[in-house]
């Protein structure tokens, strides 16, 4: 494995692959690698000739209190674990590389962005799409591959390459969870002892949301007080939202009759979890 740290090597590495006709796989990341994005990076290594890893916090999709300056960090013990599992390469720019003196381009999707995260997180979802076009760019991927516990994300992603005519097919890979339902992500570290078992009211709502849904329940306000209902019994949790939002738009759905996203996002002290399930069957 390779680890490649300038934004010069890395697109001069993209324009040798496609010029032999090399199928890549990228899985964009920022580090902190727990299983989920390990079963994100098997996914690419299985069905590309080649698969890069970027290893990236993204300064422009953090807002100007949240935690970009104490977001978990590791690249040696991230580059072990990608390695581990077949990743040929790590992709690890600095941000100075990426985003040098003078830089000023930004992409603005409405609508699938509007909802969800974009509303609660004003400019995210610009950041996350100037960094993933830029990797686009840099690595002409023929594959990406993003977590479904980031449903808003993968949403955007997908719209994002149609709507540019980007070469490359986003991937969405299922959950990833702890034994007992926790979705796995980077910032669960933050969480201590009483926030992580409180913290377990989250996949647990989604699994009422699933028996209202799978019993014939189609009024979104009721599948949606039920799943507030049961993440109240948790003391520590603050709800920032509960939605049920069509699965492709991000637009809020009153009777889910196509597959639409139950997602939610909730607080335990200083840490922000956000958690989701797919309801109904794919159209």
């Amino acid at each position: 494995m390779k680890l490649v740290k300038t934004v010069a090597e890395m697109q001069e590495l993209g324009r040798l692959w496609r010029a032999e006709g090399k199928k890549v796989g990228l899985v964009p990341t920022m580090g902190y690698l727990h299983e989920g994005h390990l079963t994100l990076a098997k996914e690419a290594v299985a069905n590309n000739d080649l698969t890069v890893m970027s290893v990236f916090v993204n300064p422009i999709q953090f807002g100007a209190n949240e935690d970009l300056d104490v977001y978990p960090r590791d690249l040696a013990g991230d580059i072990a674990k990608a390695e581990s599992v077949g990743v040929d390469y790590v992709f690890a720019p600095e941000a100075r590389d990426m985003y040098p003196k003078g830089f000023a381009a930004s992409i603005n999707l409405t609508g699938v962005t509007e909802t969800l995260c974009g509303q609660s997180r004003p400019g995210h979802f610009q950041g996350v799409c100037v960094v993933i076009t830029k990797l686009f760019n840099l690595v002409q991927p023929a594959n990406a591959y993003f977590g479904q516990k980031d449903g808003q994300q993968l949403a955007v992603l997908k719209k994002l390459a149609k709507d540019f005519n980007m070469p490359v097919k986003i991937n969405g890979v299922p959950i990833v969870r702890e034994a007992d339902g926790l979705a796995k992500s980077s910032r669960n570290v933050y969480l201590d002892e009483e926030c992580r078992r409180q913290a377990l009211v989250l996949s647990q709502s989604l699994a009422v949301a699933k028996r209202l849904y799978d019993g014939g329940e189609r009024d979104a306000e009721v599948i949606k007080a039920a799943v507030r209902a049961h993440i109240e019994t948790a003391p520590l949790a603050d709800i920032e939202y509960i939605e049920i939002v069509d699965a492709l738009t991000m637009q809020p759905v009153a009777r889910p009759e196509q597959q639409v996203m139950l997602a939610l996002a909730v607080r335990f002290k200083t840490t922000r979890l956000i958690d989701n399930i797919l309801l109904g069957e794919e159209v």
